[in-house]
């Protein structure tokens, strides 16, 4: 038994010799493996120590500060960099190692280094760059070449990018510091899309124009400030070619949007009788009857006119489908109302560019008394009741040719009235900034206007937005016209 506890001493003491064995020497410190597992443990725990106060303040400190996730990463980032090289210094430090030799030795391996480890550097370099300046951070999308994504997390090696289908992609910084980078999210995410569409020679360009702007604003992710626009791109081969320009919020979503508003243009288009082309070549053959039987003739002829019957045929039906749906064409609508009557289709374009029609059933509420005036109604056709609700009061009732819901767009305040749709009533919606535009371009709409308000002047009056002695209707107007006219700069 005594025989295997000398063992076990002499096993103990040759380990401590092992560990206490003087290795090599750096500088004027020699070291050991007991040194060298004591550094790696040090480093260890600043490592670790770092990264926590990395977590620390990307997760508590810098989002009480209201600083933004990307900002926040890089911040922890470098923060995170410059704790673990200042640890790692003084660990060396405190170990004896003297820090002039390490510098020599380096500066005897540095060409060695600088072509074997070239693409390290670059990125760490690349890197440095990307977290300090920032051109792209966490949550940005970003487009490089073919690669579309979300920057998920930035390091100094490389970048991850999550693209739109969830794939992860890890991108060398190198190479974004290199390449041109689409930023969607750079300052302001709002970005525009443009959706290319060609229609059939001959079509009305007023109804295409009405067509490709209805589908847009019945996308709820299109904004309508800036509102769509739709540019007349040329004469192609086959088609008048047109683009549908809208702006959206959040760039991740440009195809879901895209594909959204491609299936409302082909409704909106269709329910117009508007044709898509497509490429087509006419091929004439000179002297065909003498290539062709005397017997077969007379059966091409019965052919011939059968399909000219059916043609006709469907050209009227064609034609009785659209004399219905012109009751509906917010073109002839507009030209039923006074002032835009005598408009061209040049002008009356312009108008629709700046409005939409709204549908409004029987009975349902258009805007709520107390509510932030944001549109300005043209009653195309049916009627609305305006009456208050903090007074349980009817007011009046407009009809098609007038308009309801300047009052609070014009003066600044908020809904005076609430208005209500007595029967089934289509209504030409204008939003605050396209009224600037339609008035600047229509000075009888807001001379209408005007005139309109200055008979309401007990309500100014009310208001206290006119003296209770100027008793004049001119003085209501002409002060009235004065606001409008600075206030859309007519």
């Amino acid at each position: 038994m005594n025989w295997i506890l000398i063992e076990i001493k002499n096993i103990f003491r040759l380990l401590v010799k092992i560990v206490i064995f003087e290795i090599f020497e750096l500088g004027n410190k020699s070291f050991s493996i007991k040194n060298i597992t004591e550094i790696i443990f040090l480093i260890v725990l600043v490592v670790f120590f770092s990264r926590t106060i990395k977590n620390w303040m990307k997760e508590w400190i810098l989002v009480n500060l209201g600083i933004k996730k990307g900002t926040r990463e890089a911040i922890a980032s470098i923060i995170n960099y410059i704790i673990t090289i200042t640890g790692i210094l003084i660990v060396l430090h405190n170990a004896g190692i003297d820090l002039t030799s390490i510098t020599v030795i380096a500066g005897a391996l540095s060409i060695g280094i600088g072509i074997g480890l070239k693409n390290i550097i670059s990125n760490f370099v690349s890197g440095l760059t990307i977290l300090i300046a920032q051109p792209i951070k966490v949550g940005d999308f970003i487009k490089v070449d073919d690669l579309s994504g979300v920057v998920e997390k930035t390091s100094i090696r490389s970048t991850i990018i999550r693209t739109i289908d969830g794939i992860f992609v890890i991108v060398p910084n190198n190479f974004l510091v290199e390449q041109n980078i689409i930023n969607w999210s750079h300052k302001d995410s709002t970005s525009r899309l443009r959706i290319p569409i060609g229609v059939a020679y001959g079509s009305d360009t007023i109804l295409v124009t009405e067509a490709l702007l209805d589908a847009a604003r019945k996308e709820k992710r299109v904004l309508s400030n800036p509102s769509p626009k739709v540019w007349f791109k040329g004469f192609g081969d086959s088609a008048l070619n047109f683009e549908l320009l809208v702006w959206i919020k959040y760039p991740p979503l440009t195809d879901p949007i895209k594909s959204s508003l491609n299936f409302s243009i082909d409704s909106e288009l269709r329910s117009r009788n508007i044709s898509i082309p497509f490429p087509q070549r006419d091929l004439h053959i000179r002297q065909i009857n003498d290539l062709i039987p005397t017997h077969q003739k007379a059966e091409l002829t019965t052919v011939g006119k059968n399909q000219k019957n059916f043609s006709n045929s469907l050209i009227k039906n064609q034609v009785k489908t659209k004399q219905n749906f012109s009751k509906w064409n917010l073109r002839d609508l507009l030209r039923q109302i006074s002032y835009f009557k005598n408009c061209n289709n040049i002008e009356i374009r312009d108008v629709i560019e700046n409005g939409y029609r709204k549908i409004v059933p029987r009975g349902e509420i258009i805007c709520l008394e107390g509510e932030s005036g944001d549109s300005f109604y043209i009653i195309l056709s049916g009627s609305v009741e305006v009456f208050s609700e903090k007074a349980n009061k009817y007011i009046t009732t407009r009809y098609a040719g007038e308009f309801i819901g300047e009052m609070s767009l014009i003066l600044g305040i908020t809904r005076t009235a609430s208005l209500r749709a007595t029967e089934d009533t289509i209504l030409f919606v204008v939003d605050r900034d396209n009224l600037h535009n339609l008035l600047a371009k229509h000075q009888r709409l807001a001379d209408k206007i005007s005139e309109e308000l200055s008979r309401r002047l007990e309500t100014l009056k009310n208001l206290g937005l006119l003296d209770k002695q100027e008793n004049s209707q001119e003085t209501a107007m002409i002060w009235i016209r004065n606001r409008i006219y600075t206030l859309f700069g007519i």
